[in-house]
């Protein structure tokens, strides 16, 4: 039973490698696997992480959010999902808390983080 859970991790593990290290704060790309019928496309969602769970677990996930057209839009995206066909990382953000809930609040130059030089 014990070896089959190391099974399982171990591939978790380095599914996790081929994703780059990325924070809160930081502004990524998320390219998510869409299936619309019988076809399917990858569609990109590009945010600010918000938060990361769950770390270093197998179930880790994250959270990106975006304004669009003035609405704030966020998405919870499960670091192992294979939806998931890869993440890029845009630019890092200085930030000094884990948790960034506080820019639900923010509207424009307000909601601005800034780059880690």
């Amino acid at each position: 039973m014990s070896d089959l859970i190391k099974l399982v991790e171990t591939e978790s593990a380095s599914a996790r490698a081929n994703h780059p290290n990325f924070h809160a704060g930081d502004t990524v790309n998320v390219h998510v696997k869409i299936r619309e019928g019988n076809k399917e496309r990858v569609q990109q969602f590009r945010g600010t992480v918000i938060q990361k769970r769950n770390p270093n677990s197998n179930g880790e996930t994250f959270t990106v959010r975006k304004v669009s057209n003035g609405v704030g839009i966020e998405r919870i995206f499960p670091i192992l999902s294979p939806n998931l066909d890869k993440i890029e990382l845009i630019r890092k953000g200085k930030v000094r808390r884990a948790r960034l809930y506080y820019l639900r609040g923010k509207q424009g130059k307000a909601a601005r983080i800034k780059e880690k030089i």
